[in-house]
């Protein structure tokens, strides 16, 4: 079996949108030690204590969680999840399940839709929903960059005390540090995503290589992950430290990457870029097969969702 039979009757918006943030969460809850590894792995290098620097090293995605489950419990590897999930509910339904409806709005003066008006769509889906869950995205990020010896202090207790704590230390602003580089990156990284997916699922289509099933979506998410991870890793470490760093570290996202370049040299845009890879290339694998998989479930179990958009 390779999941459920192409769809007759075209998904609805509202089956996209809900569809693309239950299958994110769905990818989240697979990959999330990855993600976590290639934070830390990010971050590494600019930690506030030299001491920090000299008795944790990471090396390498496994090593890294490795040394996280020795040093901070099984559990570390989860770290800032409630907030991961919380991030994707909100952030994937626009920016994935709104993006066939913002690429028609584009599109509309076309019978095809060219790959400049996709990647409009991609930046607009992208910027929109950063816009939305950037809350989100900085306290899961805070939460994977703490570094909790067993049984030692925490940084925050729990999700919701970590928003509160936030935007009393820092400001509202505090909440949504680094928006700038985030709409960057998910600009690159959505165009590189969702454009990829739909133009080599169109054509893997089109030339009847494979039929609207799970093996051609598979191929399709696989090539968009490592392409969009080749893209969007310099501008993704920038956002990660940036996000992490304490107030007056950087003046912005700007400043961030200069003093990358200075201290750690260009490589450092790269850090961390194999769990990224495996994290990126896995999340869209289960993600791109979950949504077309429930996006066919939804409309198949929802008679009422069945009407053409």
């Amino acid at each position: 079996m390779v999941g459920l039979k192409p769809m007759e009757v075209p998904p609805t918006p509202v089956v996209k949108f809900v569809g693309a943030g239950t299958a994110a969460c769905i990818a989240d809850l697979f990959t999330f030690p990855l993600d976590t590894a290639k934070v830390r792995l990010q971050i590494q290098g600019e930690a506030a204590s030299v001491n920090d620097i000299k008795v944790l090293r990471y090396k390498g995605v496994f090593g890294t969680m490795k040394t996280m489950v020795k040093m901070e419990g099984a559990a570390s590897l989860y770290n800032g999840l409630v907030a991961g999930l919380q991030r994707q509910m909100s952030f994937a339904s626009i920016r994935i399940g709104l993006y066939d409806s913002v690429k028609q709005f584009y599109c509309r003066q076309s019978e095809s839709s060219g790959v400049a008006c996709r990647l409009l769509a991609g930046c607009t889906t992208g910027a929109l929903a950063v816009t939305f869950a950037q809350p989100t995205d900085v306290v899961k990020v805070r939460f994977q960059a703490h570094i909790k010896v067993i049984d030692g202090d925490r940084r925050y207790n729990g999700t919701a005390d970590a928003y509160k704590t936030i935007a009393k230390e820092e400001g509202l602003r505090g909440l949504w540090k680094g928006t700038n580089a985030n709409i960057t990156r998910n600009a690159i990284i959505n165009c590189a995503e969702l454009v990829t997916y739909d133009l080599i699922k169109e054509e893997i289509l089109k030339r009847r290589l494979m039929t609207d099933n799970l093996p051609c979506h598979f191929v399709a998410a696989f090539a968009a992950g490592f392409c969009a991870t080749v893209v969007a890793s310099p501008v993704d470490v920038v956002k990660t430290r940036y996000m992490n760093s304490p107030a007056g570290q950087y003046k912005n996202a700007l400043n961030c990457a200069l003093t990358m370049v200075v201290k750690e040299g260009s490589v450092a845009f790269y850090k961390g870029f194999m769990p990224a890879f495996l994290r990126l290339g896995s999340w869209n694998i289960v993600m791109f097969v979950s949504y077309e998989q429930l996006k066919r479930a939804m409309m198949m179990t929802h008679g009422s969702w069945e009407t053409p958009h």
